[in-house]
């Protein structure tokens, strides 16, 4: 089956084209695009603008609703409140709000304004929030009291802040953000910006050093279209969707590819701040009758250690898609089997977004690929000095710099691609994988997570996946601990399934099972039985910190 032939469908409702002379696919991206225009603003102008756009629960679980011309509405008038606080295009602004009315309201304001928005997550602490601050030098700030609290007197005074809009309880100095939604909406004209300007600003996770601003253009919504269409198994246009994930509106995953993507196609979006559980989770989506979600392997992992969940839950979710970390073959089974959904994973970097993944609804998903590349994206296997690999070898994935149109405009203060990510006009990704005769591709791990043991390279991924397989393994993450014979030999941490013993005999069989079903070489000749996993601000395992602590055990003699 050609790539022609698999994508072909998606030229008819997406902005995806071909071009007759090389017959490759590629995104169309119009001159002037506005996040909010192209989003909220353009439905609440048109035959949908009194349908619901949003739907959040408290806490206390009462419901707030809004409708597409509600929350513009709202949006219009808090831009010209902040237009008088001097607010000008190009400036970040922080939103400190996490999933909520107040972050819906607050992106758009800032994008009609053609000010930049300045994702800050809620569960960042004081120093990672004056860190972000003084690095972007921002001076407003829109936020909640039950996160600011905590920050009031923490903060440097040295910060550039001249405003903190505060939701909930703000104190004196404070400006409540419902005294900024009282500004007039029909005196505020928005800017027109083109969709090369600025709009949105992200900052990592920070799991090595210092957080980094990613910036991307208003052109990111539209250079998703039509990966995210194959995410979601094609139906972004399905009438009466409901889109929910419990990540968090600072990330990539929950704003661009939740929130943002599903009110750009004028469908309703759900919002809350439950901590995540996994029996939590599937009451929410039987409450809110979710059918569309994005979620973490992370926690697909803990969903999937329910039984029968479809017995217990009246469920109408069809898809779920999820990227980030790599999905065991064994909960895609769960998945697909209990819950009787599609599950497409994809993956990509908050630099340069999806460049492979999957798509039931198209193409057979292969348990423990990555799925195939995307259109509109060029992807290759590369060696160290940029040249593609043959089909089969493990090398680098990597994106073709000129043919991306989802590529960040740059770190903040940084602008382009920096030399440490470019080969020629390849984009690196820092992830090692190898593509199938099929055009499948495995994942390997990132580079410095390679195990190179006694002349072997062994990608931790695979050793994880075959772990996962056992009923006895809930989840498993593989690292190098070194050694002085061989370099360094394959440590898995393991959180074992409820009621297994945690005891020499539990560790014996799952090495044997490593040997039997992957390869003698390859199998963990150090376990360690952990509780919890470490992890980042957004949702994924700090892996970094594990291979940290496998160091610090002490080389093997």
């Amino acid at each position: 089956m050609t790539e022609q032939s698999i994508y072909q469908p998606l030229t008819a409702f997406t902005n995806l084209y071909r071009e007759p002379a090389q017959g490759q696919y590629r995104v169309g991206i119009p001159l002037n695009a506005n996040i909010a225009a192209d989003t909220i603003a353009f439905h609440a102008r048109g035959p949908r603008a009194d349908q619901t756009a949003l739907i959040h629960e408290n806490p206390d679980q009462s419901i707030e609703r809004y409708s597409f011309a509600e929350l513009d509405e709202l949006a219009t008038r808090l831009a010209n409140a902040l237009a008088e606080l001097g607010v000008k295009p190009g400036q970040p602004i922080g939103i400190h709000t996490a999933q909520s009315p107040q972050t819906a309201i607050s992106h758009m304001a800032l994008y009609k304004l053609g000010a930049v928005a300045l994702t800050l997550s809620h569960l960042y602490g004081p120093d990672s929030i004056a860190h972000i601050l003084h690095d972007t030098g921002a001076k407003v700030i829109i936020t909640n009291s039950d996160y600011w609290c905590a920050m009031r007197s923490a903060l440097p005074a040295s910060l550039k802040l001249r405003h903190r809009i505060v939701y909930g309880e703000p104190v004196a100095g404070e400006i409540d953000f419902n005294d900024c939604l009282k500004h007039p909406a029909n005196t505020f004209e928005p800017v027109v910006t083109q969709s090369n300007d600025p709009a949105i600003l992200m900052y990592t996770s920070g799991s090595t050093g210092q957080p980094k601003g990613m910036l991307h253009a208003h052109r990111i919504i539209h250079a998703n279209v039509p990966t995210y269409t194959l995410a979601y198994n094609l139906e972004l246009n399905r009438p009466g969707a409901v889109f929910w994930t419990p990540t968090d509106w600072t990330w990539v995953g929950g704003i661009l590819g939740t929130a943002l993507l599903a009110w750009q196609h004028g469908q309703t979006v759900v919002s809350t701040n439950h901590r995540f559980s996994a029996e939590r989770t599937l009451e929410l989506m039987e409450r809110h009758g979710i059918t569309h979600s994005l979620m973490t392997p992370t926690a697909l992992k803990r969903i999937a250690e329910i039984t029968r969940p479809r017995a217990r839950w009246q469920l109408k979710v069809r898809v779920i898609c999820t990227g980030g970390e790599s999905l065991p073959a064994r909960v895609l089974k769960w998945i697909e089997d209990e819950l009787d959904v599609a599950c497409n994973d994809f993956y990509g970097l908050t630099e340069c977004n999806h460049m492979i993944g999957c798509c039931k609804r198209l193409f057979p998903t292969v348990p423990g690929s990555m799925g195939r590349a995307y259109p509109g994206r060029s992807v290759a296997i590369i060696d160290e000095t940029g040249s593609p690999k043959p089909t089969g070898t493990i090398g680098e994935i990597a994106s073709w710099l000129p043919d991306d149109p989802s590529l960040f405009l740059g770190y903040w203060g940084e602008p382009g691609v920096p030399e440490k990510m470019r080969i020629g006009n390849w984009v690196r990704s820092g992830d090692l994988a190898y593509c199938d005769e099929n055009g499948y591709y495995w994942y390997q791990g990132r580079n410095d997570d390679l195990i190179k043991s006694a002349g072997y390279r062994i990608g931790p991924s695979e050793v994880e996946d075959t772990l996962t397989a056992h009923p006895d393994v809930a989840e498993a993450v593989v690292v190098g601990k070194p050694d002085r014979s061989r370099g360094a030999v394959v440590m898995a941490y393991i959180r074992l399934a409820t009621g297994v013993n945690q005891d020499e005999q539990t560790k014996i069989r799952l090495q044997q099972h490593v040997k039997k079903h992957l390869a003698v070489y390859k199998y963990p000749r150090v376990i360690e039985f952990v509780d919890s996993f470490p992890l980042t601000s957004s949702g994924k395992i700090r892996r970094r910190t594990l291979r940290e602590r496998a160091a610090e055990m002490g080389v093997d003699k």
